[in-house]
């Protein structure tokens, strides 16, 4: 039971419990004594509990999210079930049982407490909240002891923890001897006193304003291979945080103006997990019986990551990822449509990796409205016919025979017509033998041509040879897909982001050498293939378009408008290719990029250092977060020199694109995949992955969780549908 001692303690426990205070600082400590005689209550704040590797954090809810449940509670509705909102809408908070819990995916329930009184943890110096009931007890000792200015109050806890009141600003917590101890030890004997404070304003803990409640345009997310998707192994929800949160920053410093005049809001991100439902099928129990002894984590690793590649390969298994990823993403909507019925904006959708590709296969089998395709028909209907007139025009040149193209333009004759027509109806156009021959050896031979190149597989169009005379086919994007019954969304994606993308290498793998510079998806009209340039599972999309055309992908600028720092050969080893001009090794390289490259190799000395045992993962981890801003700002005498060396330079330019690149990059006719703009973009490296590509490979492919420039590039297209844009162009952009 808990005991409240107001009673004075004796001269010896003062003595022992209180260090002796310097005669110099007595005055100014009685002036604030007398100060805080005054008591005012202290200021509630609400925090959730986080529980990782067994190991408790307790993380404060943002000011808006607290303030909501301290009204909430304040109403005196928290005795019923009443449901509190939180986190953007993602989480909700049972009052009563004090319960954080998710809404769009399964996540263990999380403590709420509200929370006035801390005490200093032994592991990580973090504090930890008191209980919502001890917390009381304490802040009533508080009261009395400021209001009768009666000070060296005890108090002991549950657990038989004494906290000692010695002033306003000194309250300390003494941990318990041990059980056996039965003679009550004196609090000096409990072993290092603990720091007590009293309100949220004292812990100097890290709390967020809170998110926009407009939502302007929904993401979602879908993952790769394996339950993994990053460096730190963070499951799907973890890593699209990160993104999520990166978004609310890049909000901030891009689309100031637009947030100003209440424009826009956010943009919301819910992740999609399909790798749970896939190994909830029971294949990993036939997998383990199957598997191995030897290299035991190597071969689990494998099925849990590598097969899931296999599992989409497989008709059975590929029907389970599809109905998933599908369904989930329905539900989804479904979902926050309820949660927020006010919303009308459009819905996006993202794939990292293999996700991508299952994204793709899906959105090539959704079949548009048929009053979307009726009116395309008619769009260009006269179009159509016009090229096919062309084309036969084309053949008839070929084969010699140009003086019948006004018969055949008059029958209004187009390439499907003339491979239909049989020697009859030439001889009714009054074509004569000859000719009819020629013409009928050709279709003969096409056909022939057209069997032979795909067996009993349809081709979706066989155009003719271009002027070197070489045959060329569009095959059909689905073709070499898993026989399955693709489901079809409840909505049309206004947007498709593929990160670190293989949809390249599965086409051309299933046989697909040329997409059709006419193919769109038939219900999402844009379409980004965004890469890391060391990336080793990512491919291109647009030399499959345009292969006849040697160009660069797009360079993604900078979120904070500058280039990267390239730094050219390293002696024995190959210079790695510029993506373009712009990227080569520059004679005025941008002294913010030498700070970019200082603070990563600062990061890895300084954790090597003070973690050795540890340092490997650590220092692998030091690269993936983003430059502290207070570590960039503050920046040497050197650099300060170098940039004001910059300055006096007015006329040297090295951030901008030359006018050619940027001409040539515009001029690029990439077909209609997304909406006639680029597909191809991708990162600049950091300075630190120049020194060796291969050692950044795998953290290139994992890296968009928490890239600026990949967040960025998404809000921008996206808000660009909604006729909003950068405060300022970033230089190179499009």
């Amino acid at each position: 039971s808990r005991r409240l001692c107001r009673s004075t303690m004796s001269a010896q426990e003062q003595q022992q419990a209180q260090p002796p205070l310097p005669a110099a600082a007595a005055p100014s400590e009685a002036a604030e004594l007398d100060a805080a005689n005054r008591y005012e209550a202290v200021v509630p704040h609400w925090f959730y509990c986080k529980v990782t590797d067994s190991r408790e954090r307790w993380i404060p809810f943002s000011t808006q999210d607290s303030e909501r449940l301290e009204e909430a509670h304040g109403s005196g509705r928290d005795k019923e079930d009443l449901v509190v909102p939180t986190s953007g809408g993602r989480y909700d908070v049972h009052l009563k049982k004090r319960q954080r819990v998710a809404v769009y995916w399964e996540e263990k329930v999380s403590e709420v407490r509200r929370c006035t009184w801390f005490y200093k943890g032994d592991k990580d110096n973090k504090y930890i909240p008191y209980s919502e009931t001890f917390s009381k007890e304490l802040e009533e000792a508080y009261m009395i002891a400021v209001t009768l200015d009666e000070w060296k109050k005890k108090l002991e806890s549950p657990s038989r923890e004494i906290i000692i009141l010695h002033n306003p600003k000194l309250m300390v917590h003494y941990h318990p001897v041990a059980t056996s101890d039965d003679w009550g030890s004196t609090p000096t004997e409990q072993g290092r006193p603990r720091t007590v404070k009293r309100g949220v304003e004292n812990i100097a803990a890290e709390i967020p304003n809170g998110e926009p409640l407009q939502i302007d345009h929904l993401v979602f997310v879908v993952h790769g291979i394996g339950p993994a998707c990053d460096i730190r192994f963070r499951s799907i929800i973890q890593c699209v945080n990160d993104f999520r949160n990166v978004s609310l920053s890049m909000l901030q410093a891009h689309f100031k103006k637009a947030q100003e005049q209440q424009q826009i809001g956010r943009v919301e991100f819910l992740p999609v997990n399909w790798h749970s439902s896939l190994h909830s099928t029971g294949v990993d129990v036939d997998l383990e019986r199957i598997t191995l002894p030897s290299i035991n984590r190597l071969r689990h690793f494998i099925n849990d990551t590598i097969l899931d590649v296999f599992f989409y390969n497989s008709s059975t298994y590929c029907q389970t990822i599809v109905d998933t990823v599908a369904s989930e993403m329905n539900r989804l909507y479904q979902l926050f449509l309820q949660r927020n019925p006010l919303f009308k904006g459009g819905v996006s959708i993202a794939g990292h990796s293999l996700g991508s590709l299952i994204l793709f296969d899906l959105l090539t089998n959704q079949k548009a409205a048929p009053e979307e395709d009726e009116h395309s028909e008619e769009g260009s209907r006269t179009t159509s016919s016009n090229r096919g007139i062309e084309e036969v025009k084309e053949i008839l040149k070929k084969l010699e025979l140009s003086e019948y193209c006004d018969v055949f333009e008059k029958e209004k004759m187009d390439r499907q017509a003339l491979f239909l027509c049989t020697e009859k109806n030439l001889k009714e156009m009054g074509i004569p033998l000859g000719p009819r021959m020629k013409i009928l050896h050709y279709i003969s031979s096409k056909t022939e041509m057209q069997c032979r190149a795909e067996p009993g597989s349809p081709l979706q169009r066989d155009l003719d040879s271009t002027d070197d005379g070489r045959n060329c086919q569009y095959r059909d994007v689905g073709l070499g897909q898993v026989s399955a019954n693709y489901p079809q969304l409840n909505y049309k994606p206004t947007i498709f982001f593929a990160f670190g993308s293989p949809i390249g290498m599965f086409l051309t793998v299933r046989g697909v050498k040329r997409i059709n510079p006419n193919y769109s998806l038939p219900t999402c009209k844009g379409f980004f293939n965004i890469f890391h340039p060391f990336d080793p599972v990512a491919y291109r999309i647009e030399p499959m378009i345009v292969p006849d055309l040697e160009f660069e992908p797009m360079l993604l600028p900078h979120h904070k408008g500058r280039k990267r720092m390239h730094l050219g050969k390293v002696k024995g080893s190959p210079s790695p290719p510029a993506l373009c001009s712009c990227c080569s090794p520059q004679p005025d390289t941008d002294p913010s990029c030498l700070s970019e490259l200082k603070e990563g190799l600062t990061r890895m000395s300084v954790d090597l250092k003070n973690n050795l045992l540890g340092s490997l993962r650590v220092a692998w981890q030091s690269f993936t977060r983003a430059p502290l801003p207070a570590v960039e700002a503050a920046s040497t005498d050197a650099e300060a020199e170098a940039e004001a060396g910059v300055e006096k330079q007015p006329d040297t330019k090295p951030d901008e694109t030359p006018a050619a690149v940027k001409e040539e990059a515009s001029l690029v006719n990439v077909g209609r995949l997304n909406g006639g703009n680029r597909i191809d973009y991708v990162l600049q490296e950091k300075p630190i992955e120049s020194f060796n590509e291969y050692l950044f490979a795998l953290q290139g492919h994992l890296c968009y969780w928490e890239s600026e420039d990949t967040v960025l590039l998404v809000l921008k297209e996206i808000y660009q549908t909604q006729g909003i844009t950068l405060d300022q162009p970033l230089p190179g952009s499009q």
